[in-house]
Parts: C-alpha cells; structure tokens; sequence
C-alpha cells in the first residue's frame, strides 16, 4: 500500500512539473505563431489522446518520465509551402529564444504561485535559540552561548529555525568568516560576531549543520509524564497509567525524563520502586524491566513507556501574517533566493565544495514527495515549490540537449546574425547528452547506496 502511494504521488508531482514547463513552451510557441503539433505527457505509445480547434494533439503517454512539445520544424521533414510561416525554424532568434526560456520561466511562475499560497495561509516557525554550545566548536569561538537567539547569520535574518538552517546550507563549503547577530532572552541589544571558516563542512556526505557549527536546539526540560502505556509490557503489568508523573524511583529524584531512562536501561530484570502522582495522589509502584539487547549487542532495561512532550513556550512562536500583496513579494524573493541557492549548490559541487554523494535522483525524489505528502498539504505545495525552481534551473543551463543549449544557440545567431555551424551544434549535442546521462547515473547510484 505505501508503494502504490509512493507511485501514485510522485507521478502526480512530476506530472505536475512536467505539464507546467510544457505548457509554458507551448503558450509562448502559439503566441509566436508556431504550429503545435503535439503536446505529450509522458513518452511512448499514447493511452489517451484529444484534438484542440487548432489540430494540436494531446497525449497522454505510458511512461510518465517527462513530456514534450513537437512543433511545425523544417529539421525534422519538409514542410509545405502555405505552413512555411509557421515554422518554428522560421521565426526570428527572439522568438524562439522566448519559446525555449518559456519552459523554465513557467516553473520559476509555479513556484511563486506555490510560495505565495503558502505566505497567505500564513507561515510559522520557533526562534532558534541556542541549547548547548559545544566546547572549542566554532559556535564557541564565535562567543555564543546557551540562550542566545541567532537573530541573523551574515545580515540576514533568521527569525526561525527554518530560515536559520538556510543561511548555513548556502556556506556549505565556504571558506572565510560566518557572521552572526545574537541577543539574550527579553533584551533587544544586538551582539555581533564572527569566526573564521575553512571549506566548512565540504567532506561530509550528509553534513550536521547543527553539530558543525557546535550547537544544539533550545528545548524545555521533559519531566518524566508518562503518555503511552506499551499493551502487556512492564509498565502495564507493574500498574503504571497514561497521566502519571515519575516523583522518585528507589528514592532518587527524577527530574527530567532521561534521568528516568537512564535508570531503566541499567537496571534490566532489576525490580524498581516508583514513586508517582496519579490524579493529584502519590502511589508506590514495582516494576521490572525486561531484557532486551540494543544495536550494541548489549542487555538493557525496558519498560514499555513513552513522555508527554511539554509544548514549546509561546514566547519561542514567530507567525507572520501577509496580505495578498505581500505575499507576492515575497514569494518572488523566496523564489529568487532558491533560484541563486541552487546555482550556488551546483557551482560547488562543481568545485568539489560539496560532495557529489548529495545529488539525488528519482528514488530520493519519490520518498521525499511521499513522505512531504503524508506530512500535509503545506508541505507538499513547499517541495513541490523546491523541485520546479531546481528543474527550472537545471533546464536553464547552458548544455545542448537541455533548453539552456538550445538557448545559448540561438542568441549567439541573434548576436552573430547566422546560425550556429550544424556540426558544432551535433557535437554539441552529443558532449551535452553524454553530461546529462552522466549526472543522472551518478544521482540514480547515489539514491541506490543509500538504500
């Protein structure tokens, strides 16, 4: 069942994707005055087609791996006389630049549509403020400390979490300073600082923005309240019910739920007397927990037993509510920053800043899709936001086969006033074709290792 969904939403993601970027080759094309012929969903043999008032056929097709539109074009057969005109090889280098940027720009337009109903519904996020600050870490020679909040990393706010972890995934691979601006708790004095990074964190496969920069998320003691009972384990055996507060265990206070874990773990098949509060009235419990071996190999105590979270403070909460206008605007930022984050991602990859092992293929993509879906509405609209600003991105560089070849073709004609050479444009195609299945090999084994 969670294969079919899996199937199921990654082909409506893609299919999405996909209808988008065509649709935005194919509404410029006809504005252009070129003859589309066909409009396909998917390749391979159609398994549902229908005709528009202009003859264009649209195709849904059996493998949902991409799409295309297929244009009048005097390169693929001859094409009669009275049709000359609309040609797509017939129109001016500007518009067949803007027929072949159309694709990518409309992906750029989906995702502004998606941020911007996302802003309007209003976004969330808890401050990030500062838990543990490792020792000699860069947290700590930068001078932080525990209760600080980061208010902004090199003048650019981070007013939650979310945003925070940005600022760091884009000096992935920096060498240089990394700035922050830091106040304490109920004061508006900013404190600026700074440390010296070095290709910081450019050698891991799967990079610990937290634990590299030293620090850990701000989060309020968990006492020991128990929520779920384990059917038939040792807690529901002892007596032990959902509501109940851990006081003492063998005459030990227990403060936080980890004193109480680490208790239980040390102690298996050990008999403990628990002292709790139930409805307001202390009991006195006995309970054993049973053996079990972790990952380690090694025999620990258990006793079926899950906290109640305390919620986070109020105070921690930032909500910002937009109008319509606003939303907008900042949708075409957010979108612009995602534009300018995923050239710079790429560039270092490129320069080998950041590991290869982080490109991702069609399997990363249908379990993040999936699990985005599962995680609501909001969620899914924000990848789907991420995924067309990186096709748009990727369709815009500058590699034949891809519409950024097509496009830096086309403008040195405009620029040079004749065509490319045919045969610098074959070869060109062919370097292209072998770079691009090259990359897709390379995400497809990476999204293989990591199963």
């Amino acid at each position: 069942m969670d294969l079919a969904y899996t199937i199921a939403i990654t082909l409506l993601t893609l299919g999405i994707l996909v209808a988008v970027h065509e649709y935005g080759h194919f509404w410029v094309a006809r504005r252009c005055g070129v003859k589309v012929l066909r409009f396909s969903l998917g390749f391979g043999k159609p398994i549902y087609r229908w005709y528009d008032k202009h003859g264009t056929e649209f195709v849904v097709a059996i493998i949902p791996l991409g799409g295309y539109v297929k244009m009048l074009d005097e390169r693929e057969g001859d094409v009669p006389a009275d049709q000359l005109d609309s040609a797509f090889t017939s129109k001016s280098p500007l518009q067949r630049i803007a027929v072949v940027i159309a694709g990518p720009l409309a992906n750029f337009a989906l995702a502004i549509v998606a941020y911007w109903f996302l802003f309007m519904g209003g976004e969330s996020g808890y401050a990030p403020i500062i838990g543990e600050v490792t020792a000699d870490s860069i947290a700590d020679i930068a001078g932080l400390e525990p209760g600080h909040e980061i208010v902004a990393v090199d003048g650019v706010d981070t007013p939650t979490w979310q945003a925070f972890s940005f600022r760091l995934l884009d000096r992935i691979g920096d060498t240089g300073q990394m700035r922050f601006s830091v106040k304490y708790p109920d004061s508006d004095v900013i404190y600026e600082s700074e440390v010296a990074i070095d290709a910081w964190l450019s050698e891991q496969e799967e990079p610990d923005l937290l634990g590299g920069l030293g620090i850990s998320v701000y989060r309020p003691a968990v006492p020991p309240l128990f929520d779920e009972v384990v059917a038939d384990g040792a807690a529901e055996r002892a007596g032990v019910k959902s509501g109940d507060r851990l006081l003492q265990a063998d005459g030990i206070e227990m403060v936080t739920w980890m004193d109480w874990v680490d208790y239980v773990r040390d102690r298996p098949a050990v008999p403990i007397e628990m002292d709790l509060l139930r409805d307001g009235q202390p009991i006195t419990l006995t309970i054993v927990p049973a053996s079990v071996t972790d990952a380690d190999k090694k025999t620990i105590g258990r006793v079926g037993l899950s906290v109640k979270m305390p919620e986070m403070p109020a105070h921690m909460l930032r909500h910002f509510d937009r109008g319509p206008v606003e939303s907008l605007i900042a949708s075409v930022d957010r979108t612009g920053e995602m534009v300018f984050f995923t050239l710079n991602s790429m560039k270092k990859m490129v320069m080998g800043l950041i590991s290869p092992k982080n490109l991702s293929g069609p399997i990363t993509i249908a379990k993040v899709a999936s699990a985005s879906a599962k995680s609501g509405l909001e969620s899914f609209v924000s990848f789907l936001a991420l995924l067309s600003v990186s096709l748009g991105v990727l369709n815009l560089l500058p590699v034949p086969v891809l519409d950024g070849g097509h496009l830096l073709y086309y403008t040195i004609e405009w620029i040079v006033g004749r065509p490319v050479p045919e045969k610098i444009q074959m070869f060109g195609y062919q370097v292209g074709l072998f770079l691009v299945l090259g990359i897709m090999m390379l995400a497809l084994y990476n999204d293989l290792s990591r199963l």
